[in-house]
């Protein structure tokens, strides 16, 4: 349960994944994040534009408010020299004015190019818009006192501040930085300021994000004081030194104004003065998404100047950052515990089922073994009844010894593997299998004196003798399923010996 009075597991499926998304983009806790996210209707997108530009007022108390005030006039003018000296006056006042995102041209957007024919049309309008616009730019440039008295668009056009890039081309956030940061190595040598190479909004978020101070640099090429401002303030020593120590956590942003991001940004920032510098960081005293200009520095200044008005707006916003900074870091260590603590849950909860699994598979391999074992002792006692059945069947077919009066009958004496040795004569005709068949059905006869009668044979039973019949002296084996009469195997007499088939004597003795 959340401070904000809901459990996050009432929250459904959509608003969750949305709660994920926004936590893993600010880095804020539920608690904080539930609110913001209803009131803005659960929209990811408007929640996070709000946590890094600030709330605005209510819709609907500035829409109640606006029935009651007049229209104000579209058309607004400004005036240079008034507009200094109230920043001066209002910069004592207000110590942090908001620091709104800019909408810049998204990544990848096709530039337009028009049709050639048009562009051939209108080749004369664009060579006399270009020549008037160089020979304004030239009065401007010998007459400052000029541009005062003209409107806040001819005052662009003339001091070169104007959203019309000269024929730059229009690039992404990302590209304009780095042509941003190209150009100027070009012109000012290679340098050890940490230019940020990505938009104006990403460096807001990062610098929110890591909580450190955003300077922010807008130059303007053609004014006058640019290069020696940058040679001899930006690229000194002493705030070169200033910027890259890591105790002032400051990173940098540099636009040229004739880039259109850059042009939104010194709109937004309220720059007057070129060349000009603004301190931009988050305030958790005016809100959790806040970001703040702290300081702004305008026209030139010595190095000394603009080192000491950061050092000032630093030393004055440090101290909430840093408590912030310890909130996160306590917040991080516990969102980790609880992950190591989830991560230890579910090793032993999988280690659990590991275990669960084995216990299962062992009772099943068992349980397996005993209904197999079951089966065989099943099918070995089902053999051993339709054998004994076989026998008594097969008893009931052996015909009886020849009498005295048979002249032919052939004479067999058999040792049995008990040791006990059988004499009995056999009919001149009777089949070998029938010897086979008395050897083995001997228990049957000698139990009962009568053979059984009206046994029927077992349905699905193939018998198979599980011995032979040899003569030792020579050795010979006289296999039933060779065939024939007992009188041409065996003669009109014989000894032999019953030996059990044992499958490995039958492979030595194949082999020797």
């Amino acid at each position: 349960m959340t401070s904000s009075g809901l459990d996050i597991s009432q929250l459904s499926d959509s608003e969750r994944s949305a709660l994920d998304t926004y936590i893993a983009v600010t880095g804020q806790e539920p608690s904080e994040a539930i609110p913001l996210l209803r009131r803005s209707q659960w929209n990811v997108q408007i929640a996070i534009s709000k946590f890094f530009d600030g709330e605005g007022p209510d819709p609907v108390e500035e829409a109640r408010a606006a029935l009651n005030t007049p229209p104000r006039p579209n058309r607004q003018t400004q005036n240079l020299m008034t507009d200094d000296l109230t920043a001066n006056f209002t910069s004592a006042v207000r110590a942090a004015d908001p620091a709104p995102r800019v909408e810049t041209q998204p990544e990848g957007q096709p530039v337009y190019r028009p049709p050639f024919l048009l562009a051939l049309l209108f080749t004369p309008i664009n060579l006399l818009y270009r020549l008037l616009y160089s020979s304004f730019r030239l009065f401007g440039t010998l007459f400052p006192f000029l541009p005062r008295f003209f409107n806040t668009t001819a005052s662009s056009a003339l001091h070169g501040t104007q959203r019309n890039t000269n024929g730059r081309r229009p690039l992404g956030p990302k590209d304009t930085a780095a042509r941003f940061i190209r150009e100027f190595e070009e012109e000012y040598g290679a340098n050890t300021l940490p230019f940020l190479e990505n938009g104006y909004n990403m460096a807001l978020e990062k610098a929110h994000r890591d909580l450190k101070f955003l300077l922010v640099v807008l130059l303007a090429p053609e004014h006058d004081d640019t290069n020696g401002w940058v040679r001899d303030t930006l690229l000194s020593r002493e705030v070169i030194d200033f910027v890259n120590d890591p105790q002032n956590d400051v990173i940098v942003w540099g636009g040229n104004v004739q880039d259109s991001e850059a042009y939104q940004v010194a709109n937004s920032l309220r720059c007057t003065k070129f060349p000009f510098a603004a301190a931009v960081v988050h305030t958790p005293n005016v809100s959790s998404t806040a970001m703040s200009v702290v300081s702004r520095i305008s026209g030139t200044t010595s190095p000394s100047e603009l080192t000491e008005k950061l050092r000032t707006a630093i030393s004055q916003h440090k101290e909430p950052l840093e408590r912030i900074g310890a909130t996160r870091a306590e917040q991080q260590a516990s969102r980790s515990l609880r992950e190591q603590q989830d991560s230890a849950y579910e090793r032993s909860l999988a280690i659990d089922r590991e275990r669960a699994r084995q216990r299962r598979e062992a009772e099943a391999a068992r349980q397996r073994e005993e209904q197999e074992a079951a089966e065989r002792q099943a099918a070995e006692e089902k053999r051993l009844h339709d054998f004994q059945q076989w026998k008594r069947w097969r008893a009931q077919a052996i015909p009886d010894e020849p009498s005295a009066d048979v002249k032919d009958a052939v004479r067999v004496s058999i040792r049995l593997p008990s040791g006990e040795r059988v004499i009995r004569k056999f009919a001149p005709e009777a089949d070998l299998e029938e010897l086979y068949a008395y050897v083995e059905c001997y228990d049957i006869l000698q139990e009962s004196h009568e053979k059984p009668t009206d046994v029927e044979k077992p349905d699905g039973f193939e018998h198979q003798y599980g011995f032979r019949l040899v003569s030792p002296m020579p050795r010979v084996i006289y296999e039933v399923g060779a065939g024939g009469t007992i009188r041409d195997k065996v003669g009109r007499g014989g000894n032999l010996l019953v030996e059990p088939i044992d499958d490995e004597s039958d492979e030595e003795e194949e082999e020797s």
